[in-house]
């Protein structure tokens, strides 16, 4: 026992989580990390405690009178230090919200529909950040996430928005009208599956390899330089759409492809949800709801 007597606090967030959901793996989704990591820090726990807390059945657990005994005094515990930190910042977390959002989603998106959030919500605080490589590093602290990326290397309670469709944009005067891939500067994000020859191949579109892409390594910088009047950018619905729609960008060839990446919304589970997760991400569904009705290739609305 160590000079405190008490165990380690990932001891007892394991033992709490796999308590209530009366599952390892349940336990182990809710807090990132693996089945074998949460199944060895309630078996430290025990023995620690020198009792087991659960009847480990087939695909199934079950508590000990130890473990049903002792859950309510670690349930407490929780609540208390959740009490004394609020009370310590001097801030109400339910009406505060971080949420880590990618840069080009949170500008192109997310930014320019913050007055119709706040007007719906006005005690609303929202706090966002943004990690450009990886958001898996930056997250941990942030109830709510919008990551993109390949829907393979995504969580299993990742929800993924609506799929994207890709196409190439650029200002209306850009070559004076008379677009022309093999003499346009162009301009694309690094990293992309969903790229210029991805694009063409899918489309049908004629592209000359050898006409150089400048590389940026978010689509932030890419789609500033397309509106900059620079070249002509690889886009896609969710950042481009409202731009076209305003006639600040247009599409100067027909083709479209599904982006082979995409969106992912990540919220708190059901138990750990405040009154400010839940507005924003009510709130979210019923933007992405009507932004799907204005742009119909936008697809449809949350997949659940």
């Amino acid at each position: 026992m160590n000079s405190t007597g008490l165990p380690p606090l990932t001891w007892l967030r394991a033992f709490e989580a796999a308590a209530r959901h009366l599952s390892f793996t349940l336990a182990s989704q809710e807090l990132n990390l693996t089945q074998s990591a949460i199944s060895q820090h309630v078996r430290s726990l025990e023995a620690f405690l020198g009792r087991e807390l659960f009847i480990r059945r087939t695909r199934a657990l079950q508590l000990t009178e130890a473990g049903a005994n002792y859950l309510p005094t670690v349930r407490e515990a929780f609540d208390l230090l959740a009490r004394g930190t609020r009370s310590f910042t001097g801030g109400d977390p339910g009406q505060t919200l971080l949420v880590q959002c990618n840069m080009a989603f949170s500008v192109f998106w997310l930014a320019p529909r913050l007055p119709r959030l706040y007007a719906q919500h006005p005690w609303l605080t929202l706090n966002i950040s943004t990690a450009i490589w990886d958001p898996e590093r930056s997250a941990h602290d942030a109830p709510v996430e919008i990551r993109f990326g390949r829907p393979g290397d995504m969580s299993q309670t990742a929800r993924p928005l609506p799929a994207n469709t890709m196409y190439p944009v650029c200002i209306p005067q850009y070559q004076n009208g008379a677009f022309d891939l093999k003499t346009a500067r162009l301009f694309d994000c690094s990293g992309m599956m969903g790229n210029w020859e991805y694009w063409s191949t899918a489309t049908n579109t004629p592209f000359d390899q050898s006409n150089t892409v400048n590389l940026a390594s978010t689509y932030v910088i890419a789609m500033q330089a397309a509106l900059h009047g620079a070249g002509i950018c690889m886009s896609h619905d969710a950042i481009a759409a409202d731009l076209v729609e305003a006639g600040q960008l247009v599409r100067p060839f027909e083709g479209a492809a599904k982006l082979p990446e995409g969106y992912f919304l990540l919220s708190p589970a059901s138990h750990d949800e405040t009154p400010a997760s839940r507005a924003f991400v009510s709130w979210l569904d019923r933007e992405i709801t009507a932004m799907h009705g204005n742009h119909p290739r936008t697809g449809t609305p949350f997949e659940k």
